[in-house]
């Protein structure tokens, strides 16, 4: 199922999550429920993220937070089947919960055993992820689960009744923070702020025509791709050629192995044949989920778009050059062994503000970022002079007093 097809599905259902709304805020003037989080021992503990393997790694200090602070919880991830690989290798979830996606009429006959699982699962905290999906929110508040916590802005107004406690989205915090936000409000004593890293294992790839012994040459990962979500997070493809070229000539002791998944196969396969070195190849649509993370872990240098291989790579504290646009670095990037090259363009970042991107693909944030800027940070990583950590700090109050700082209360959003 396309994007549009997907906004479009959301757009739809939006009329039922505003009656849901008002029915639930209803319901529980009359019932009265008690929806404190504080000094409880929930037994069982769902979050959910739909779309994004970048989101879900950014995740994951939240998740080993809620586990070390919950023990004896089962906790549940929540999501679209294509994520469940990568779920599968993080030890503090002890379930996947999937609906399929791929094709509108798959979702809509697996979305009633979808529902089942999950009020069966007798979720007792919700955890919301997702931003802006009424899809989601509809998700959240059929899992009958008794708290339910999201992110509020101010067009999720409609939909507050669906939940029991929304927490305000700030686009300038750091996201990984911003999804420990919703840890604050279960007063957890220790907050961890690493990303997962991932285990790598596999020490040769074995990909016709590619004999890759990943431990003992050195080689540099070349991203160019962006998910459909966000197509504008694409550098164009002659800038990828460019740099390629012009490392290759500066750097001839190094391989370079371009990637990607089955679908970007044709996409990355133009790039590498335009450059025609004996020394650049295609690994897209050659590599398990296993692979690709050995790939990426014993790279000497990885240069990638705004997309999940990044995210995968500063996990995995592989040196990289993020490019961002549509996204800022100081939100999604940003890391110590990350140099970003991001334009403040006027309308970016835009992703928070917009289903389609307002320039409908003229991606000006990212034409603005030249090849020399990430020859110059290519070059900076590969002599091992990574940025000034203390730099990217920050600086931004999350409590006061031990109470999460801003936790967004019924009938108050408005204001």
């Amino acid at each position: 199922m396309t994007v549009r097809i997907q906004l479009y599905f959301d757009k739809l259902i939006r009329p039922i999550v505003s009656f849901l709304n008002i029915f639930v805020r209803l319901l529980g003037l009359v019932l009265k429920i008690d929806h404190s989080l504080e000094n409880k021992k929930f037994k069982t503990i769902a979050v959910c993220k739909f779309k994004g393997i970048g989101s879900i790694i950014q995740a994951t200090p939240m998740l080993k937070t809620l586990r070390e602070n919950f023990p004896e919880a089962k906790i549940i991830f929540v999501t679209t089947k294509p994520n469940k690989a990568i779920l599968g290798k993080i030890k503090y979830i002890d379930e996947v919960i999937t609906i399929d996606d791929s094709g509108f009429f798959k979702m809509i006959i697996g979305f009633p055993i979808f529902i089942v699982r999950l009020i069966s699962s007798r979720i007792r905290v919700y955890i919301d992820l997702e931003i802006y999906s009424n899809f989601s929110s509809l998700v959240t508040l059929m899992s009958l689960s008794k708290n339910r916590t999201g992110f509020y802005s101010r067009s999720s107004n409609y939909r507050m009744g669906n939940f029991t406690h929304m927490m305000f989205f700030n686009i300038q915090a750091p996201i990984y923070q911003t999804y420990l936000q919703m840890t604050r409000l279960f007063k957890c004593k220790n907050i961890f702020t690493g990303l997962y890293c991932f285990e790598s294992d596999i020490a040769f790839l074995k990909s016709e025509p590619v004999t890759l012994d990943l431990r003992n040459t050195k080689y540099i990962v070349v991203n160019p791709n962006a998910s459909d979500l966000r197509i504008e997070r694409r550098w164009h493809k002659s800038n990828f050629i460019e740099t390629i070229n012009r490392i290759v000539s500066l750097h001839p002791e190094y391989q370079v192995y371009f990637i990607g998944s089955k679908s970007e196969r044709v996409y990355v396969e133009e790039i590498v044949n335009t450059i025609d070195l004996p020394n650049v190849f295609s690994l897209a649509g050659k590599t398990n989920l296993d692979e690709l993370i050995a790939v990426i872990t014993h790279a000497s240098l990885m240069i990638s778009n705004d997309s999940g291989p990044y995210h995968l790579a500063v996990a995995q504290k592989t040196p990289v050059v993020g490019l961002f646009g549509p996204c800022s670095p100081s939100q999604y990037g940003n890391y110590g062994n990350s140099y970003t090259i991001y334009k403040h363009i006027y309308c970016s970042p835009c992703v928070h503000e917009f289903s389609i991107s307002p320039c409908n693909g003229n991606n000006v944030c990212m034409q603005l970022i030249s090849p020399e800027e990430v020859l110059e940070r290519a070059g900076l990583l590969l002599k091992c002079v990574f940025p000034d950590t203390q730099s990217k700090k920050d600086g931004i109050i999350y409590d006061h007093f031990n109470n999460p700082l801003g936790l967004v209360h019924r009938g108050r959003g408005q204001q």
